[in-house]
């Protein structure tokens, strides 16, 4: 059985195909200078055909990193992570396409990271043992709380005024944000739905509150 630390690094999907996306080797001379440090040997010698944006071509992990570490939100994301892992993925490749801060799993630490589409590999993640511990450390951080949630009383997401410095919590299939997270919480925003089903999955719900966030908060001029 593999190590965590080798699942972390196994191939994930947008790698299982990479003929099909990317950059052959590099053309014509080579990086010098003091910028050449970012860009991988390999990936020059080889090509790059990584799920990553053009600017990021041929350019070594950590530099990725750091590179959006420059330019990350005050927005958080946390997700309970009690019964079932099946939308962490899907919420940690929509964070690091927002840049958002740190994404904060809640409850158990091991989750499917399939879903992530290798993105974890850019993002912070932290881990909490339980609700309590996140809201403490949310406090610290001077971080103000919001829910994502359709239950009775929460405030319209589409008219809520999300406070810049952020953390989104966002529940499980099925039962939703649990509610000691929810009494903890400065208040519970709901996503508007018009049709039959009594909610949408937690990975889109996640997208859209995220997205909420960045059209209220985020310099859009800096976007891709």
């Amino acid at each position: 059985m593999p190590k965590p630390e080798e699942e972390a690094e196994a191939k994930g999907p947008t790698e299982w195909n990479e003929g099909r996306h990317g950059v052959g080797p590099w053309e014509g001379p080579l990086p010098e200078g003091p910028e050449a440090e970012k860009y991988d040997p390999e990936l020059l010698a080889e090509g790059d055909r990584r799920n990553v944006v053009d600017a990021y071509r041929y350019w070594t992990r950590e530099a990725i990193r750091e590179d959006i570490d420059k330019r990350r939100h005050a927005l958080h994301i946390a997700i309970e992570n009690f019964e079932n892992d099946a939308n962490i993925g899907t919420v940690v490749r929509t964070a690091n396409a927002f840049a958002v801060d740190t994404v904060h799993i809640v409850g158990r630490r091991r989750w499917n990271r399939r879903g992530a589409m290798v993105t974890d590999r850019y993002q912070h993640l932290m881990h909490h043992a339980d609700v309590s511990e996140l809201m403490a450390w949310a406090a610290d951080q001077d971080l103000t709380v919001v829910a994502i949630d359709n239950t009775p009383g929460c405030v319209p997401l589409e008219t809520a005024e999300l406070p810049e410095r952020c953390l989104l919590l966002f529940g499980q299939e099925g039962p939703g944000v649990s509610p000691e997270a929810q009494d903890a919480a400065v208040m519970t925003c709901s996503i508007a739905q018009f049709g039959s089903t009594r909610s949408i999955n937690a990975g889109v719900a996640a997208g859209i509150a995220m997205h909420a966030w960045i059209r209220q908060h985020a310099d859009l001029s800096k976007a891709w």
